[in-house]
C-alpha cells in the first residue's frame, strides 16, 4: 500500500493531549510520521481542519443477525464512516443473542471485509434472561471485548454479583444498565411535570441512582470492573462521582441524546424522542455535560438503536423507543461545543482514548505505530440533519430538521479514504 500524507491539519490527539498544526503520513495501515512532515505518496490537504483518531462507538445495535430489516452491519458501517466513526461495539441484542463463542467469531469474522473495526459486546447472561452466566471466560478468549445485558439490567444482586466475580478472574469489563426496574418498568417517560401534564407512565431519575449505587457496592465488594451504561440524571451522576472518589474500578457512559436534548424535545407526544432511558430535565443534561467536561463521564455513545417507521409512528406510548446516531454521534457532540457547552478535547477523548483505553484496544489514538483510523473534522461547517438523506437503513432520530454545527469531511479506515463528504 502506497503511503499517504495529510498535510495543513489541526493535529489533536486527545490521548496525548497534542494540539497543533502539522501533517502525517501512513504506509501499510499505520501512522508512520506526524508533527512537521515531508509528505510523500498520495496528499490530501486538510485545509485547516480537524484531524483527529476514528471514533469509537460502544454501544451500537444492528439487526444482524435476525432483523436485518431494521439494520445490517453494511449499512451501519456506512453510516459510522459517514460520521467519522471507524470501530463500533455490537450490543449482543440480536436473534440469536450474542451469548456463546460461535456467534462471537462469526460477527467478528463477518466484519472483516468492512471499512470499520466490528466489536463484540457477548451477553452477560443466556438469552439475555438475567439468571442463567454465560461463558465470559472463553467468549473474552474468541474476541468479545466487553459483556452487557443490553438494555435490559440484571435485577437480581446475586446474579450481579457472581458475574462479577466471574469477570473479575478475566479482568473483563461489565456493562449493567442503571435501571431499577420497580421504579421504571411500564413507563415512558421522565417523572416531572411535564410528563404529569401528558398523562404519560414515567420514572423518576432516583431510579438510576439506586441501581447505580448498587452495583457499585458489588463492584468494590467483588473488584471487577464496572461500566454503568447509559446514565441520564444527575442522580447517576453523584453515584458516579462517589465511586470515582474511592479510586474503584468503575466508569460510566452516556448516549450523545441525552446531551443534547432534553424531555421538552417529546414536544406533542414526539416518537421520534422516545428514548430508554428517557430524556430528562435540562438541569439533567446541563450536569451531565459539566461530567463529560470533568473527566467524571469516561464515555459517549451513540445508542445506536435503528426501528423502521412502523415501530416509530405510532402513539407514543406504543411506539418503539431508540434512535439512530451512529452518523450524528460527532456532529451532534460538535454542535455542543460550538454553542460553548462541551469541551472539544474533553468530548474527542470521550470517543476516542477513552473507551480505547476500556476495550483495549490500540486505536482511538494519534501516535507512531497506531492504526491510521482517522477522522477529518470542519469543526464550524453548519448543515442541516435531514433523516431521507442517512445512511442507517432506519430512518428514527430526533435530529431530523435540526440545524447542527460540525461534521465530518473525511474518513479514513487503516490508511485508505472510506469517506468524502
Amino acid at each position: 500500500m502506497s503511503a499517504l500524507s495529510i498535510i495543513n491539519a489541526r493535529l489533536i490527539d486527545p490521548g496525548s493531549g497534542r494540539d497543533e498544526e502539522g501533517g502525517l503520513i501512513c504506509e501499510d495501515g499505520k501512522i508512520i510520521e506526524l508533527g512537521d512532515i515531508i509528505p510523500r505518496g498520495d496528499i490530501v490537504d486538510a485545509r485547516g481542519h480537524i484531524l483527529a483518531p476514528g471514533l469509537i462507538d460502544m454501544r451500537v445495535r444492528t439487526g444482524e443477525p435476525g432483523l436485518e430489516n431494521r439494520e445490517t452491519l453494511l449499512t451501519a458501517s456506512k453510516a459510522a464512516v459517514a460520521g467519522g466513526v471507524t470501530s463500533i461495539v455490537l450490543m449482543p441484542e440480536t436473534d440469536p443473542v450474542i451469548d456463546d463463542i460461535s456467534l462471537v467469531d462469526y460477527l467478528i469474522r463477518k466484519g472483516m471485509d468492512l471499512p470499520v473495526d466490528i466489536h463484540i459486546a457477548g451477553a452477560l447472561t443466556k438469552k439475555l434472561d438475567g439468571k442463567s452466566l454465560t461463558e465470559i471466560g472463553l467468549m473474552r478468549e474468541a474476541g468479545a471485548v466487553l459483556f452487557s445485558n443490553g438494555s435490559e439490567p440484571i435485577r437480581d444482586a446475586q446474579t450481579m454479583r457472581r458475574l462479577m466475580s466471574y469477570a473479575a478472574n478475566f479482568n473483563a469489563l461489565i456493562a449493567n444498565r442503571a435501571v431499577e426496574p420497580s421504579l421504571s418498568e411500564g413507563t415512558v417517560a421522565h417523572e416531572s411535570n411535564l410528563s404529569s401534564r401528558l398523562g404519560l407512565n414515567a420514572a423518576p431519575a432516583i431510579s438510576e441512582r439506586i441501581m447505580a449505587e448498587r452495583d457499585i457496592a458489588l463492584a468494590e465488594l467483588t473488584g471487577g470492573r464496572l461500566l454503568i451504561d447509559l446514565i441520564s440524571s444527575k442522580d447517576a451522576l453523584e453515584a458516579v462521582k462517589t465511586a470515582k472518589a474511592k479510586d474503584l474500578d468503575v466508569y460510566s457512559s452516556v448516549s450523545i441524546n441525552h446531551l443534547c436534548l432534553n424531555e421538552v424535545d417529546i414536544g406533542d407526544y414526539r416518537s421520534f424522542a422516545k428514548l430508554d432511558p428517557p430524556l430528562r430535565e435540562e438541569s439533567d443534561r446541563l450536569a451531565l455535560i459539566e461530567g463529560v467536561n470533568r473527566g467524571e463521564i469516561d464515555v459517549i455513545v451513540s445508542d445506536h438503536d435503528p426501528r423502521p417507521a412502523g415501530e416509530k409512528r405510532l402513539p407514543y406510548s406504543e411506539a418503539a423507543p431508540g434512535a439512530v446516531g451512529l452518523e450524528l454521534l460527532l456532529a451532534a457532540g460538535l454542535s455542543q461545543v460550538a454553542e460553548g457547552h462541551l469541551d472539544l478535547i474533553a468530548f474527542l477523548a470521550a470517543v476516542t482514548c477513552h473507551p480505547a483505553e476500556l476495550l483495549g484496544l490500540e486505536t482511538g489514538r494519534l501516535q507512531q505505530g497506531a492504526p491510521a483510523n482517522l477522522v477529518l473534522i470542519d469543526a464550524n461547517k453548519p448543515w442541516v440533519c435531514e433523516s431521507s438523506q442517512l445512511k442507517s437503513r432506519s430512518k428514527n432520530t430526533p435530529f431530523d430538521g435540526r440545524r447542527l454545527t460540525g461534521r465530518a469531511v473525511k474518513t479514513f479506515y487503516q490508511g485508505r479514504e472510506v469517506f468524502s463528504l
